[in-house]
Parts: structure tokens; C-alpha cells; sequence
């Protein structure tokens, strides 16, 4: 078979005049690759488009380091035009899944041809729209399993702290109470000596203590058990300051049992003392495990109409809970307007922006000596405000235009998709009727995004 007859079973070139056919034929070279070669790869330049006569190929994204499958071509499809006609890189890597012959087309041959020829502009132009259709589909639902992926890291990583500290304290606690027990027994107290002990036992724990305070408080805590022959006195001073006890304190029990009822009494106030700490660290682990679970039914808006009324500070909160892992070591200042209305919302919608944003202001500051990221809410007639600024290096002049588009990015190939902003931008404009900005200087970058207070209904201009 002739390439003229391999392109008249194109739907791309079947309609052509004979003499444009012939003509485009006349720069067209045959080109065979083998099983797993790569025909070209993320990020090249391109110069070609092919057209696949036998075999199939695969169009691969790498996405957060992982390769994600695009879509498979056979014979008869084009590959590689749309690089070649927004004159950008290419954005996906083609690999031959099978032994495959192509037709390679130069740039000037398809430019030439689709100035000459209106049926080969429609036909590519319908070729292109399916192709960015499917293209963008399947990056969307990847974007979305790439920012499930890093939200369930980032809750993983929050949950695992408060819940190995309450492992921790609760197998402390039982050792603690045996402790507690034999402490009892041996101090075989009367019962005044008892309610002196417990009255010694429960004072409020200290937790306003500086950390000089509290090695100055244990260090004379430890010489006035020390000098009274207490055994283990540096284990015994950090339990009883824990207990909120002080030398006072201590002098008043011995004031009341006696120098040599001094020592088992001391035993029990320790064990009491250990107790009372283990339980408030188990309350803390617990707490903070409730405050992460709600964060995450509150950011995805579990069990609620898909529009509610939205507090947007709670939305960027639970984010930054669930963003922690991310977040470490960032400086996260809040400027929040303490009065701002709640808003009508899609609000699991609105908690993607906020992640987006976040994510990208995290990245931003990788590399910054004193990385920090101000959050700011203002309300402005029937509107809100939501600025994302981050003291990362900026965004260049050339970028600020393209940011918004699919897939473009600035990361390198496998470090993101492009559509992160993209996404942000639909939810804020199309699904919102809001608005976003950039303004980005060195040293300072602000995402503001500009939201109604009421969505208007559908019966609204």
C-alpha cells in the first residue's frame, strides 16, 4: 500500500483534494519503532506529528512521580499534533505498546496543509477537541486521586502522632497504677495521713511553667528529697512537679506525717502524681484524634447538601490540619476578619481551592530559608476575600498569563500536571461566579480569590 493510500484511510486527510495530498505525501517519511521504544517524551520540542499505518502505542502523564495511561492509539490515529500546533512541548510521553510502523509528518507540511485546506483545518480542529476532551477527563479524575493521595498522607501522618502517645501513655498507665497500688500498701497510712496525701496528690497540674521555671523548680525539689534520703530523687522531682506540687507544699506533708512517714508518703504523691499526667496526655491524644476526624468530615462536608452556608476560616483551617505533614516547618500567620459572613457554597468544592492553594504556596517555599505562608480574609461590599501569600521566589512574568491553562506548569515532568490551578479557577469562576488573581513579585506571591456572599439562583441574569 502507498501512503497516499495509508492517509486517504485517515479521517484527517481522507477528504483532501488529490493535488494536496499529493503534495503532503511528498514530505512524509515511514518510520518503525519496536516494542517499548519511545517515539518522543514529556516535555520535548516537537516537529512532528505521526500517523500510526500498524501497532499501537500508549500516551503516558507523569503525575507526582508515577506514570498515569492517557489513552492507546492504533492504526489510523494521529499523535503528536497538538504540541505541534500550539508550538509547545509535548505534555505526554508516546512508548510503542507493540511494534509499530508510522508516517512522520514535519511541522511546515502540516502548517502548509492547513492553510490551504478548510476540510483538513475542520477535520483536525474535531480532532482536536475530542483529543483535549479525553485528554482533560482523565487529568481531572487523576488530579483528584493525586490530591485524595495527599490528603490521605497528610491524615495518616496527623492521625499516627496523637494515636502513639495515647498507646504510649495508656501502657505507662498500667504500670503506673501497679505502682500506684504497691506505693499504697507499703505506706500503710493512718486516715488523717491519707487525706493529707491526697490533698498534697491533687493540686492542679502546672503547665504555665517555662522551661527554665520547671528545671529550677525540679533541681530544688530534687536536693530537698535528696537531703531527706527520698530514693530515686531526680525520677520523684519531675513527677511531682508534673502534679503541680511545690517545696512549700512538700514542707507542709512533711510538717504533717513526720520525717520518717516522709518517704512513703512521698511514694504515693509521685505515683498519684504519674496517674493524673498519663491521664491528661491520653485526654490530649484523644482530643486532638477527635479534632482530626472532625476536621475531615467538615472539609469534605459529609452528610450535607452539595451547597450550604460556608464559613470559609473553618474551611481554610481544617485544610491546614490536614495539610500538617505539608505544612511542617512553614510558618502559617492568620489574618483572619473576626466578624466574616458565611457564605453560600459548594463547600467541599471551595475546601479543593484551598488545598490547591496551599499545596502550591508549600512548594513555593521548599526552598526559602524562613518559609511562611499568610492566609488572609477580608469581606469587601457582597463579597469575600481569600488571599494565599507565600515568600517563595515568585512566579515569572512570562508565566502569570498561562497559569490558569490545562497543563501548563512550571514543575518539572513527573512533579505535577498542570491542572491544579486550572481546577482552582473553575471552581472559583464558573461554579462560584467569583473571581481569582495573581500578583507575584521575588519574595512574595498572593493568590486572591474573590467570591459573592449569595450565589445567584438560576432564574437570576
Amino acid at each position: 500500500m502507498t501512503v497516499v493510500d495509508r492517509l486517504r484511510e485517515v479521517p484527517l486527510f481522507g477528504g483532501l483534494a488529490a493535488e494536496d495530498l499529493a503534495r503532503i505525501c511528498s514530505r512524509v517519511t515511514e518510520i518503525s519503532i519496536a516494542a517499548g521504544d519511545v517515539l518522543f517524551a514529556e516535555g520535548e520540542t516537537a516537529e512532528q506529528a505521526y500517523v500510526i499505518v500498524s501497532g499501537e502505542v500508549e500516551v503516558l502523564k507523569e503525575t507526582e512521580r508515577r506514570e498515569t495511561l492517557l489513552a492507546v492509539r492504533t492504526a489510523g490515529d494521529v499523535i503528536g499534533e497538538m504540541a505541534l500546533l500550539r508550538q509547545e512541548p509535548r505534555m505526554a510521553t508516546v512508548r510503542a505498546r507493540s511494534d509499530a510502523e508510522l508516517l512522520c509528518i514535519p511541522k511546515a507540511a502540516l502548517d502548509g496543509l492547513l492553510d490551504t485546506s478548510p476540510s483538513a483545518a475542520r477535520a483536525m480542529f474535531t480532532t482536536l477537541l475530542d483529543r483535549w476532551q479525553e485528554t482533560n477527563d482523565q487529568l481531572k479524575h487523576n488530579e483528584r486521586m493525586v490530591q485524595l493521595g495527599t490528603l490521605t498522607a497528610g491524615v495518616a501522618h496527623e492521625l499516627n502522632n496523637p494515636a502513639a502517645a495515647v498507646k504510649r501513655s495508656a501502657g505507662l498507665l498500667a504500670e503506673a497504677l501497679e505502682e500506684y497500688r504497691s506505693a499504697v500498701a507499703s505506706a500503710e497510712l493512718d486516715a488523717s495521713e491519707v487525706k493529707v496525701v491526697g490533698e498534697v496528690a491533687s493540686h492542679e497540674a502546672v503547665s504555665s511553667l517555662s522551661a527554665m521555671e520547671r528545671a529550677d523548680r525540679e533541681e530544688e525539689i530534687e536536693d530537698w528529697l535528696e537531703a531527706r534520703g527520698v530514693p530515686e530523687p531526680w525520677q520523684r522531682a519531675a513527677t511531682i512537679v508534673d502534679g503541680g506540687v511545690d517545696i512549700e507544699t512538700l514542707q507542709n506533708l512533711e510538717d504533717q506525717v513526720g520525717r520518717d512517714r516522709l518517704i512513703p508518703a512521698i511514694a504515693v504523691v509521685s505515683a498519684t502524681s504519674q496517674i493524673r499526667r498519663l491521664v491528661a496526655e491520653i485526654g490530649e491524644g484523644a482530643g486532638r484524634l477527635s479534632d482530626i476526624v472532625g476536621a475531615l468530615k467538615s472539609y469534605s462536608y459529609l452528610d450535607q447538601a452539595p451547597v450550604q452556608d460556608v464559613d470559609v476560616v473553618q474551611g481554610i483551617e481544617d485544610t491546614v490540619l490536614l495539610l500538617g505533614h505539608k505544612l511542617k516547618g512553614i510558618e502559617i500567620v492568620r489574618e483572619f476578619d473576626p466578624v466574616l459572613a458565611t457564605i453560600t457554597a459548594y463547600g467541599s468544592e471551595l475546601n479543593q481551592v484551598w488545598t490547591n492553594l496551599l499545596d502550591n504556596a508549600a512548594d513555593a517555599v521548599s526552598d526559602v530559608d524562613d518559609p511562611a505562608i499568610t492566609l488572609r480574609t477580608m469581606a469587601k461590599d457582597d463579597e469575600i476575600i481569600v488571599e494565599v501569600e507565600d515568600n517563595g521566589a515568585g512566579i515569572l512574568s512570562e508565566h502569570k498569563s498561562r497559569i490558569f491553562d490545562s497543563f501548563f506548569t512550571t514543575k518539572p515532568p513527573g512533579e505535577g500536571t498542570g491542572l491544579g490551578l486550572q481546577i482552582t479557577h473553575r471552581i472559583v469562576v464558573l461554579d462560584h461566579r467569583g473571581a481569582i488573581e495573581v500578583d507575584s513579585v521575588p519574595g512574595r506571591t498572593t493568590f486572591r480569590v474573590i467570591l459573592p456572599i449569595s450565589q445567584p439562583t438560576q432564574e437570576d441574569p
